[in-house]
């Protein structure tokens, strides 16, 4: 070979065996790094961190860090949390840092949409919200609690601006520029079961009355204007309430208890949120009554004999000692009585072909749960037959996973981890992406538009 192809080729040979030197030891610390098997991809700052293998550096492990690093290669369960012991230990080491899941700024309404429903009087005419330093205003009791959803929450947001308050799902925060969703306080459910008709000299009702200006107060502030109201958020639990400001605030988030009694343009899936019912039934705690020791196969009971004297107290007794609970659609897809089965342990069978479930995009229910077409259930014996066909064993795991679940459906203040009240948070955090892409895509040529004004 002649000596200029010679001088050509001794650099590219020495520059081949170099690149292929870096490759075996990037690959060689890539694979010292990853943990076998996990199926998770390796972030780019750890392929970084490997290739500078070859030159230790000492660095300072801080417990954030150690903790930051954990998270990264630990699975996550249905609630987000590390499904493992040592990174559950690591999170709870950093427990002091709260990370809520969505920031939420709450307009200081006029106690008559909120408070004032339950007989609370302000103590002087500046006065807001009611003072957490001593026991709030309790909600109506018995059937009224059902739908008290808008209560929790507003407690919930309440609590949290206090400096003492426990790490939860949602923060409030003063500045709506800084939040993820804007917070209607309108206790639109009772609303509607304390004031749907006239009381003389009244014309209007109060409840109408509210919610017309609801619609007045709402589409005047700047908070709605910015985003045409896609951002905000408001209870209408009960399936009559807000009946006469549903289209006009259709834009909002609505936390709901189905879309029975909605147009599909108003409310939907995949714009709005499910909460389950305050049940009425008693949890079932310390619960060992299992398949032998339910005698009743299959329990119901409808509403008009729950709603008489004792029937919530009569009902837990009858869900307490059954093995399945029989959950059917009635005037609307959903029931209070599959949260009554829920907490009491007793399989519910669910024959509600329109039902919406809460949470169902991070709780499968077929873990714990019966699902029966309606068209099947009316075939002769067909549902006999289909319960009774389930073993002792299959029966057994979905009673365990029912007393996991339980929490996710209690609504507390304050609210604990995992419970219905921060579910329900998480929930609504899961529609903050597709909000902020309507917001964006919707403003593409506003800038455009303003040029050509």
């Amino acid at each position: 070979m002649a000596p200029r192809g010679r001088t050509l080729l001794l650099p590219l040979a020495a520059a081949t065996i170099l690149v292929a030197s870096t490759i075996f030891l990037f690959a060689a610390a890539g694979a010292r790094w990853r943990p076998a098997d996990t199926g998770l991809p390796v972030p780019p700052h750890a392929f970084s961190a490997a290739a500078a293998v070859p030159v230790p550096v000492p660095v300072p492990v801080t417990s954030n860090t150690t903790t930051s690093a954990r998270k990264e290669l630990s699975f996550l369960d249905e609630n987000g949390d590390p499904d493992d012991p040592a990174s559950a230990s690591a999170s709870a080491s950093g427990a002091a840092r709260c990370d809520p899941a969505v920031r939420v700024f709450m307009y200081d309404m006029p106690p008559e949409f909120h408070f004032g429903l339950l007989g609370w009087s302000p103590p002087s005419p500046d006065s807001v919200w009611p003072d957490l330093s001593t026991p709030p205003p309790r909600y109506p009791g018995g059937l009224n609690q059902q739908h008290s959803v808008e209560y929790w929450l507003t407690l919930d947001l309440l609590l949290s601006s206090s400096s003492s308050a426990p790490c939860g799902a949602a923060v409030r925060v003063a500045d709506s520029r800084d939040a993820d969703l804007v917070f209607v306080p309108f206790f639109a459910s009772l609303s509607y079961n304390r004031h749907s008709r006239p009381v003389p000299p009244e014309k209007v009702a109060r409840n109408k009355a509210l919610q017309e200006q609801l619609v007045r107060y709402l589409t005047t502030r700047p908070e709605w204007k910015r985003y045409g109201g896609a951002d905000h958020v408001i209870v209408a639990h009960h399936p009559n309430s807000l009946l006469y400001a549903r289209a006009p605030l259709s834009p909002a988030v609505f936390v709901l208890s189905d879309f029975g009694r909605y147009h599909p343009r108003v409310a939907s899936l995949e714009k709005d949120v499910i909460a389950p019912y305050k049940h009425m039934a008693k949890t079932f705690v310390n619960d060992s009554a299992g398949f032998d020791d339910r005698p009743t196969l299959l329990y119901f009971r409808g509403a008009i004999y729950r709603k008489q004297d004792h029937g919530a107290s009569k009902a837990s007794q009858g869900m307490h000692s059954s093995k399945f609970c029989l959950n059917i659609a009635g005037d609307t897809p959903s029931s209070n009585r599959l949260f009554d089965a829920i907490v009491s342990h007793c399989v519910p069978v669910i024959i509600s072909d329109d039902i919406e479930l809460p949470y169902e995009d991070a709780l499968d229910y077929s873990k714990f749960s019966i699902f029966v077409r309606s068209s099947d259930a009316v075939k002769k014996g067909y549902l006999m037959s289909l319960i009774s066909g389930v073993s002792k064993q299959q029966w057994t795991r979905m009673w365990k996973r029912l007393k996991e679940v339980d929490k996710h459906f209690e609504y507390q203040y304050p609210s604990q981890k995992d419970d219905a009240v921060q579910m329900i948070w998480r929930a609504l955090s899961r529609r903050v992406p597709a909000i902020k892409l309507k917001v964006h895509r919707s403003s593409r040529f506003s800038r455009s538009d303003r040029g050509h004004k």
